[in-house]
């Protein structure tokens, strides 16, 4: 499959971008079948025509709707100083589904200011790579005090190192998650049968020499658990991969 971005309602039109990507570098031709995404879950199918400058699909068929990972995952990560690293973050969760990504900034961050656009554009390479028919949401870099004031400790999780704190098991999360569900499931409660908060899961992973204690005291008081990523030590970017691996797991 040939996937393409551009936008399909209320008419397709190939991203910019793109057409200069087909043209310029594919050096595709007329007539070529290709796939076009809005990255919104809609999918056009056509064969390319050029008109100068301009490419365009001639559409045979469209798809609405296309289903989406679930469970949905979003973490919430501070960007390393090597911005090589969470730009390898980046591009693996999303190949694994992650559905969305903001950077914080906390006590520790050694990295003030990140290319948003650029890491934007990552994402939806990567996306289009893996075949993915719903784009994540990166966020801008925001603070972690002003990050933490609309988070849901139901389905919210904070991965630290600090050994003298009591951890779950990441394991175990999936356990926790299938007895909320059913108890959700099985309730007479219609707006708690209708909350999405036991399909979705928000993680923070802190920087180069984790959370500050005083994060990590503000992340309890708050309800948030916190979990347990294995024995080993595992950079800020190794820790977010895992994190999204461990959930691409939970999707099959």
């Amino acid at each position: 499959m040939k996937l393409f971005f551009g936008q399909i309602f209320p008419e397709i039109l190939i991203d910019s971008d793109e057409q200069q990507h087909i043209t310029k570098v594919l050096r595709m031709r007329e007539g070529e079948e290709i796939f076009v995404t809005d990255g919104k879950g809609n999918l056009a199918k056509g064969n390319l025509v050029f008109e100068g400058k301009k490419v365009s699909l001639d559409v045979s068929e469209i798809k609405e709707n296309l289903p989406d990972f679930s469970p949905k995952l979003h973490i919430a990560i501070a960007p390393t100083k090597n911005i090589d690293r969470i730009e390898f973050f980046v591009e693996k969760a999303v190949e694994m589904g992650i559905a969305e990504i903001t950077f914080i900034l906390t006590e520790k961050t050694e990295r003030k200011n990140i290319s948003i656009d650029k890491l934007r554009k990552q994402a939806i390479g990567a996306s289009k790579q893996s075949h993915r028919f719903h784009f994540p949401k990166v966020n801008d870099l925001i603070k972690f005090s002003d990050f933490m004031k609309n988070l849901n400790p139901e389905n919210t999780f904070v991965a630290h190192c600090n050994e003298s704190l009591e951890r779950i098991n990441l394991n175990d999360l999936e356990i926790l998650r299938k007895a909320q569900n059913d108890k959700a499931n099985s309730s007479n409660d219609v707006s708690l049968r209708l909350s999405k908060t036991f399909s979705q899961y928000t993680f923070l992973i802190g920087p180069e020499g984790d959370f500050s204690d005083k994060e990590i005291q503000l992340l309890a008081d708050k309800g948030i658990k916190a979990v347990s990523l294995g024995n080993q030590r595992l950079r800020t970017e190794t820790a977010g991969i895992f994190v999204a691996a461990w959930n691409y797991d939970k999707i099959f």
